[in-house]
């Protein structure tokens, strides 16, 4: 079935384009949500005008994202993470953390536009890639950080590390490990407030 772009889609086609698209993909997709129109002789003829429109529609949006691009161009988001002995974040940032970041500073962006091959899982300075239109897009910079500073070292460690005289024989002795020795070893801390 032919159709008449109505929006851009990144693997079809552009505004105001007419496309060869399965039935179903038409009529269950992009007919319902007005993204394209059924190319009929009628809509046909008036493709010119059709085009004529969506060329003003084009450029406003265009002019939009550049403004929108020019303002975050440069920006640094800092994110505050949990982290694990070895640097290794609790969760992770994602698209949709930095398009609420950027919502923030009032540059509306959907999270499909900012572009994340995956999320970022590890602490450091990241340049990511925002694309407001088909071509124009702003780099940022995404800073992951640590929550509450620098990382202190686990109290039971400096404890187990320092066991000498009778308790270390009793420690490494078979059958000596019980509930209440290692539960301090497995009980997770309390989050720092």
């Amino acid at each position: 079935m032919k159709v008449i772009l109505q929006e851009n889609l990144e693997k079809l086609g552009t505004r105001g384009q007419v496309v060869e698209v399965a039935e179903g993909y038409a009529r269950n997709y992009l007919l319902p949500r007005k993204i394209a129109l059924q190319a009929t002789p009628g809509n046909l003829k008036q493709l010119e005008r059709i085009r004529a429109r969506l060329a003003k529609i084009e450029a406003h949006e265009h002019a939009t994202a550049t403004q929108a691009a020019a303002s975050v161009t440069g920006t640094s988001l800092t994110f505050e993470r949990k982290v694990g002995q070895n640097d290794q974040l609790f969760g992770s940032v994602s698209a949709a953390d930095i398009a609420q970041a950027l919502a923030e500073r009032g540059v509306e962006v959907d999270k499909r536009k900012v572009v994340l091959a995956e999320p970022i899982k590890a602490l450091g300075e990241y340049q990511v890639q925002v694309k407001f239109h088909h071509n124009v897009s702003a780099t940022i910079q995404v800073v992951v950080a640590r929550e509450g500073g620098p990382l202190q070292p686990a109290p039971e460690e400096p404890k187990a590390a320092a066991v000498t005289g009778p308790e270390a024989s009793a420690a490494t002795e078979p059958g000596a490990d019980s509930a209440e020795e290692a539960a301090p070893a497995d009980s997770p801390e309390p989050p720092a407030e």
